[in-house]
């Protein structure tokens, strides 16, 4: 039986998804639950389960197409894991009025079609395999009319071969759009030759092959001087003056969302330097213990850790802006969000209830954060519901910048680097370690004193670690 598989909606309320790559192909034989692509939405890479076990029979879509939620994926054929129905005598003749009486009372009592799991995007209007618009195309008789050519013999106009003019556009893959033009083949003449209407590479290097034993041969005979031809360089070839890239996922909503934040909430960022050696030795000491080699702390985990601390003294900067309902929601957890740097853009998942864990926890749960991140691995979920951001701009070399607040959030703490200079030390100078920590936050839900006050509280933990056990 043959069972269609839509792209569904992964949760996230997105309208469409990027297929990144097939993990089958057609003819694979696939279990239940066996991952079969991988798609890129707005917000991560998301592995697909197949919900059938069977036969890939059709896969509607090629890595690189933007495939709608709710459009065939994907299609099975589960004969092979269905029982082979019995084969039902045969009947006898039934006049025209019973049979469509019969077949009224069968649709009639034909059970409603199944629901779809939630997840498996929208259920299809029909059972039946949706059906492609048939292409329209204009032929030439390839002899005259023969009342013309009655009439006048002299007029008619003989056409050797049979013309068709397409008028709809081809349907084909980017990768098979660019082997036909680096052969200078005409979609529109070709003929996909599989079921689902696709022109495939097959169906481009046939045509290819077949046109050049026809046509270019006698061309290339007729002509005995050699022809200079000059083309133009494709994008990304040599000669190139600009590049396009398509403005989609992760970039494209980590670009609204940043607008979106810097033209709601009014943006106050403060700034505070800070001598942290107390914490680089003390990072150094943790590092050294061979019981905690393997949870590898370091100044980001501090950092989130006298966050935590701070956020329970200043509660409006862990509260949020809810325009619709007119009111200021304050939270008492803390969702930390971890800005992380990755091909695909700038992503900030965030750790669940971070005020319950201790230093080594964030430390792992940071660390596993960025990893999964970079690998574009993220689920979607772990993107949501975050309540205060931290932002290490210092891994790149910067001392200090003006983070965007991620929107929903009352604020984010940019961590600069951690430099060795001089400082002023118990009434002398000596080389000490200096960060620059930046503060931004919504000024609709916090006055600059708050902010303030939350950025001391901050520095004093990284300037002496100690104080940490002064908090709760």
């Amino acid at each position: 039986m043959a069972q269609d598989f839509r792209l569904p909606d992964l949760g996230e309320g997105l309208p469409e998804a990027e297929l990144v790559q097939w993990l089958v192909a057609v003819g694979d034989t696939v279990a239940l639950n066996q991952t079969i692509a991988e798609v890129e939405t707005a917000k991560a890479v998301v592995e697909l389960p197949s919900p059938h076990a069977g036969t890939v029979t059709a896969l509607h879509a090629a890595p690189g197409d933007v495939v709608a939620v709710g459009s065939v994926l994907i299609s099975f054929d589960t004969a092979a894991t269905a029982p082979t129905p019995t084969p039902a005598p045969a009947a006898a003749a039934v006049p025209p009025s019973a049979e469509a009486a019969s077949a009224s009372v069968s649709a009639a009592a034909a059970p409603a079609s199944e629901p779809n799991l939630v997840g498996y995007g929208a259920a299809p209007r029909s059972a039946a395999r949706p059906q492609r618009r048939a292409r329209v195309a204009g032929t030439v008789a390839a002899a005259s009319d023969t009342a013309v050519l009655e009439a006048a013999p002299h007029d008619a106009i003989q056409f050797a071969d049979v013309v068709e003019r397409a008028v709809e556009r081809p349907r084909s893959t980017p990768p098979v759009r660019k082997l036909a033009k680096q052969l200078g083949v005409d979609l529109a003449l070709v003929e996909a030759t599989g079921a689902s209407g696709v022109i495939t590479r097959a169906d481009v290097e046939a045509y290819a092959e077949r046109v050049g034993a026809v046509t270019v041969a006698p061309v290339a005979a007729a002509s005995a001087e050699p022809v200079e031809t000059f083309e133009l360089p494709r994008s990304g070839e040599a000669g190139e003056r600009t590049t396009r890239t398509p403005i989609r996922g992760v970039r494209r909503v980590t670009a609204e969302a940043m607008v979106r934040s810097a033209f709601t909430a009014p943006h106050v960022t403060t700034f505070l330097t800070v001598d942290v050696t107390a914490t680089s030795e003390l990072i150094a000491s943790l590092r050294a213990d061979r019981a905690l080699q393997e949870h590898r702390i370091g100044i980001m985990a501090v950092a989130a850790k006298a966050v935590c601390l701070a956020l329970a003294r200043h509660p409006g900067l862990n509260s949020k802006w809810d325009d619709a309902a007119g009111e200021i929601v304050e939270h008492h957890y803390v969702n930390l969000g971890i800005a992380a740097a990755t091909g695909r853009g700038l992503v900030v998942p965030n750790i669940r209830d971070a005020q319950e864990l201790t230093l080594v926890e964030l430390a792992d749960a940071i660390r596993g954060l960025a990893e999964t991140a970079r690998s574009g691995r993220t689920a979607p979920a772990d993107m949501m519901g975050g309540t205060f951001s931290i932002t290490n701009v210092g891994v790149f070399g910067v001392d200090a910048g003006t983070p965007i607040i991620n929107p929903g959030e009352a604020g984010i703490l940019a961590l600069g680097a951690v430099r060795r200079q001089p400082w002023e030390h118990r009434g002398e100078i000596a080389l000490r370690d200096v960060m620059t920590l930046a503060l931004s936050f919504d000024h609709r839900l916090v006055d600059g004193e708050q902010g303030s006050r939350f950025l001391v509280d901050v520095a004093d933990i990284l300037r002496e670690p100690g104080r940490a056990m002064l908090l709760r």
